[in-house]
C-alpha cells in the first residue's frame, strides 16, 4: 500500500483529498493542529488514515512527524506530499499590520518549505529508501497568477508558491521527484468563513470599507457556486498517479472570467476590477 502525506486535513481541500485518496487505496498521513481533529478524522476515515499533529510553521514538530512517517514506511519511499495547509488573510495593505502579512507568508509559504524539507528525503531524495520516487503537489490558487485587491497577502503568498514550485520542479529532477501545482478557483471550503480572515469590523473607519463589503459579498457568492472540494481531491489523485501529469492544473467554475484575466490588457483589467469594487477615485476628489 502506497502512502501519502497531506498537510491541513481537518477541513476543505485537505479533508476531501484524504477522502479521495483513501478511496483509491492509499494510506494517508494527514496533518491537523488539534488532537480533537486527529481523533475525529481517525474515527471518520478508519485505520488507513494516520493523523499527524503539528502546525506547518513549527519546524521541530514537522521534522518529528516526518520521523514517525519514516518509521511507518519501514524502508520504503513515500508516494506523495500534498502541501495544502493554508490560510487567507484579507484587508487593505494600509490597514493591515506587518504581523498579519508575516503570518500569511509563514503559513502559506514557509509552511510548504518546512514540510518539503522534512518529507523530501522520504520521497526519494534519500537513496537508502526503496521504491518509486514520490511526487509533491502544491495547492496554489488562481490568485497565484492574478493579484486581486484587498487580498494582497493571500495573492502574494500564492504567487510565491508558484515560483517555489517551478524552482523545485527543476531542482528535484536530480532525485526524480516531480512537483505539480494545482490552482483552484472558487471551492466550497470554510477558508473564507473564518472570522479572523473575513471579519471587516476592524475597518469601519477605513476608506476601503465599501470595497471590502463588496469583496466579502463577492467571495461568499463564489463560495456558494464553487466546486465541491472532492473535485479538487480527484485532481490531486491524478497529479500523484498519472504517468505524465501536467506541471500545473488550473480549475475554476468561472473559466470565462479566468480567460479575461489572462488576455485583457492590464490597465483595462485594473479599471474593470476597480469599478466592480468601487475603487476608482472620485471625480474632483
Amino acid at each position: 500500500m502506497r502512502s501519502i502525506v497531506i498537510t491541513g486535513t481537518s477541513t476543505g481541500i485537505g479533508h476531501a483529498s484524504a477522502k479521495v485518496l483513501l478511496g483509491h487505496g492509499f494510506r494517508v498521513f494527514g496533518s491537523v493542529r488539534k488532537q480533537a481533529d486527529a481523533e475525529r478524522l481517525q474515527a471518520e476515515f478508519g485505520a488507513n488514515f494516520i493523523p499527524l499533529v503539528f502546525d506547518v510553521t513549527d519546524e521541530a514538530a514537522v521534522l518529528a512527524a516526518a520521523g514517525e512517517v519514516r518509521t511507518a514506511l519501514n524502508g520504503e519511499t513515500l508516494a506523495g506530499l500534498v502541501n495544502n495547509a493554508g490560510i487567507a488573510v484579507s484587508g487593505p495593505l494600509l490597514d493591515l499590520s506587518v504581523g498579519d502579512f508575516r503570518r500569511q507568508m509563514d503559513v502559506n509559504v514557509i509552511g510548504p518549505v518546512i514540510a518539503t524539507k522534512a518529507f523530501a528525503p522520504l520521497l526519494g531524495a534519500d537513496p537508502s529508501l526503496k521504491g518509486p520516487r514520490g511526487r509533491i503537489v502544491m495547492i496554489s490558487s488562481v490568485s497565484g497568477t492574478n493579484g486581486n485587491p484587498l487580498i494582497s497577502p493571500y495573492s502574494t503568498s500564492k504567487h510565491a508558491v508558484e515560483g517555489l514550485s517551478e524552482s523545485l520542479r527543476r531542482e528535484f529532477m536530480l532525485f526524480g521527484i516531480d512537483v505539480v501545482v494545482i490552482a483552484p478557483g472558487a471551492v466550497k471550503t470554510p477558508i473564507w468563513d473564518k472570522a479572523e480572515e473575513i471579519d471587516i469590523s476592524a475597518y469601519r473607519a477605513s476608506p476601503f470599507l465599501p470595497a471590502l463589503e463588496r469583496l466579502r459579498a463577492f467571495m461568499l457568492k463564489l463560495a456558494d457556486s464553487g466546486f465541491p472540494a472532492e473535485k479538487i481531491g480527484e485532481l490531486v489523485h491524478d497529479a500523484l498517479t498519472l504517468p505524465r501529469p501536467r506541471v500545473r492544473y488550473e480549475i475554476s467554475p468561472e473559466p470565462f472570467r479566468m480567460l479575461m484575466m489572462r488576455v485583457l490588457p492590464k490597465r483595462l483589467l485594473d479599471r474593470a476590477i476597480a469599478k466592480q469594487l468601487g475603487l476608482l477615485p472620485k471625480v474632483g476628489g
